[in-house]
């Protein structure tokens, strides 16, 4: 296992998580987020008095920042988790999707294959060069369409997809050019403990723990994997130890549920475990607008993962939803915290302007 990481990103929700599961294995970690509103260190909180935790406010984008992290702590290793990640905030500003997604990791990419050039051999030999993607390069798929493979091609439908295809074909592009030791990662929709509510299932929830409307959009038919964000740190940790440089693998939950079928079952929980004083949480349920270009259905075939490095996910999706709103509720704290007034200001502007829908 690799000793020192350099993690972009690694305030977020899933960087986050692999930082902390990468101190739990005792590796040291170089810590690089720019800090957005997506970025928390409430995430890291339990690793303040953490010496071998080296956090570092910059953007990635910064050559000169970057040169001197990578000089002065020789990671053995640099994972790229750092992005503007939300379809509907791609959609009311593209521009800042391709500075950070494209711009951002054309800049790492060059800094990173500089000073890889001027190892030794054998560290050369041992260095990788991580980039966190998405299923939603692929593009979006029918009801009776077979998942996506790592051998599916790009067909990216909205500025973030777009974006982050973007980037990992820099990525490769580095790797077939420079010779960079690369490995690429295209996971499922991610949920779990600190994701930002922006995002369907702490949106939901937290909307629903408020009473307000539940905003499902369209139909709420569009089908989605998910993934624990736990498993999916656990599948970035084994590609990294094991994975051939120069490949991807898909990274999935098997878990394929409709958009109306995760607010639902969401709904259903609390009505178990923090009952309404009448009636049902579904009762909020509201059905808005639809987002322009709205991919109807993700799907993951992870067997590459499984067959050549073993990796299969741990959580299933009722007990892991179940354990993910229970985190929630137990710490209220973090969530209003994150819910600042740029929170809410955004919530203004993404949804105020949709008019209630019939499903």
């Amino acid at each position: 296992m690799h000793k020192t990481v350099l993690i972009t990103g690694g305030a977020g929700f899933i960087g986050s998580c692999y930082v902390l599961q990468a101190r739990q294995r005792g590796e040291r970690v170089i810590n690089l987020d720019k800090l957005t509103y997506a970025g928390n260190l409430e995430n890291l909180a339990t690793l303040h008095d953490d010496a071998a935790h080296i956090f570092v406010h910059g953007d990635m984008g910064n050559a000169e920042l970057v040169r001197w992290l990578l000089r002065h702590y020789q990671p053995d290793a640099v994972l790229n988790f750092a992005a503007e990640s939300h379809v509907d905030r791609s959609i009311l500003d593209p521009e800042a999707f391709v500075r950070t997604n494209v711009l951002g990791t054309a800049s790492l990419l060059r800094v990173v294959t500089t000073w890889w050039q001027s190892l030794p051999p054998l560290q050369q030999q041992a260095f990788r060069f991580l980039h966190v993607s998405t299923d939603e390069v692929f593009g979006t798929l029918r009801e009776d369409d077979p998942a996506f493979q790592e051998t599916t091609p790009y067909r990216p439908n909205s500025p973030y997809a777009a974006s982050k295809a973007a980037s990992d074909h820099l990525v490769r592009a580095f790797h077939e050019t420079y010779g960079l030791p690369v490995l690429l990662t295209n996971c499922s929709n991610n949920y779990g403990p600190r994701q930002f509510p922006e995002k369907l299932i702490p949106l939901m929830l937290l909307h629903a723990l408020d009473g307000r409307p539940l905003p499902v959009y369209g139909t709420g038919r569009n089908i989605r994997d998910w993934l624990h964000v736990e498993d999916h740190c656990l599948a970035i940790a084994r590609v990294l130890e094991a994975g051939r440089p120069g490949q991807s693998y898909n990274i999935g939950g098997r878990s394929e549920r409709s958009n109306l079928d995760v607010v639902r079952q969401i709904c259903q929980i609390l009505d178990d475990v923090r009952p309404r004083r009448s009636g049902s949480y579904a009762d909020l349920i509201t059905f808005v607008a639809d987002r322009p270009g709205h991919d109807f259905r993700y799907a993951i075939d992870c067997s590459k993962i499984e067959a050549e490095l073993g990796w299969r996910p741990r959580h299933d999706f009722a007990s892991g939803l179940r354990e993910t709103i229970a985190w929630y509720l137990n710490n209220a704290e973090w969530t209003e915290h994150v819910r600042s007034g740029a929170y809410r200001e955004w919530m203004q502007r993404n949804y105020a302007s949709r008019t209630e829908a019939k499903a």
